[in-house]
Parts: structure tokens; C-alpha cells; sequence
């Protein structure tokens, strides 16, 4: 995948920035319906494990993916509780949320500090689709679609 001719519409608009577990991610700020405060979704049987279930918003069933597990990331880690939230993002008609540690700031990316993502695990549902540095680290750019497992067909998220 070119990064360059992205670099463009990565940059056009802001990002919503979030952590998990210490790290920084960030959505596109067009691509999220609201931020709502935790809740207990309702477990799904023998869905994927990174999902944790499905919650109702104003009369909408919407999954609700762990976002550390979505990611790769360790899960033992404690949180402020107080501090975590679902990040509802939208793909088409599509609404997952992703339950996150802490939301952040609001960012708007200049072309010149996004570079490509280091080598992973070249998975080819890998959300992370650019890197920028900031506040002397640096905020993975992630692919809502790729995220909420809404690209290539798939239209649902477990």
C-alpha cells in the first residue's frame, strides 16, 4: 500500500486521539457518531475475543470491540475506570464501538510529520495505517473499516 497519495486525506481533516494501554491511536473525527461513557455490553456467545458484546443505543444494537484486544495490546494493564469510554465509530450504515482507555485531543496531522507504519505483523486486517509523531512520541493512524472489521464486504464485526 502507497502512503503518499493518502498523505493528502490523512491531513485534510482532524482526529480524534485515544489511548490504550499507554499507547496513542487516533480515528478520524468523521468517522465517529459519539463518545458515550462505559457500560456493561451484553456478551455475545461464541463471538470473536476481542468482542465484548452488543450494548443498545437509542434503540440501536451496536457491537462494542475491547479495543486493547482489537489491537494486540495487554490487557492485565489497570485503568482509571473513570477515564474509559466507548468510542462509537461509523463505517456507511455501519456503528461498532470501541471501548478505550482514555479519549485525548483532537489532532490535525501535517503531511509532513505522517510516515508509514513500522513493519508489524503484516496481517492483512492490520487497522494501523499511518504514523505521526507528537508530544515526543507518536499516534498510530488507524483505518476505521479495517478497525471495526467493515472493509472488503464484511458488514458485521464479529
Amino acid at each position: 500500500m502507497s502512503l503518499v497519495p493518502q498523505l493528502e486525506t490523512i491531513a485534510r481533516e482532524p482526529w480524534l486521539s485515544f489511548q490504550l494501554d499507554g499507547q496513542h491511536y487516533a480515528v478520524l473525527l468523521s468517522r465517529v457518531s459519539e463518545v458515550i461513557r462505559d457500560s456493561t455490553p451484553t456478551p455475545v456467545p461464541g463471538a470473536a475475543s476481542d468482542l465484548l458484546g452488543i450494548c443498545h443505543l437509542r434503540g440501536n444494537i451496536v457491537p462494542v470491540l475491547d479495543g486493547r484486544r482489537r489491537l494486540g495490546l495487554s490487557t492485565t494493564t489497570t485503568t482509571d475506570p473513570s477515564a474509559t469510554r466507548i468510542v462509537v465509530c461509523m463505517h456507511e450504515t455501519h456503528r461498532v464501538g470501541l471501548r478505550v482507555d482514555a479519549v485525548g485531543d483532537l489532532l490535525q496531522p501535517r503531511t509532513e510529520a505522517i510516515e508509514p507504519p513500522p513493519m508489524r505483523s503484516g496481517r492483512a486486517d492490520d487497522p494501523v495505517q499511518a504514523v505521526m509523531g507528537w508530544h515526543g512520541g507518536f499516534v498510530a493512524l488507524l483505518d476505521v473499516p479495517k478497525l471495526c472489521r467493515l472493509d472488503k464486504g464484511i458488514k458485521d464485526a464479529a
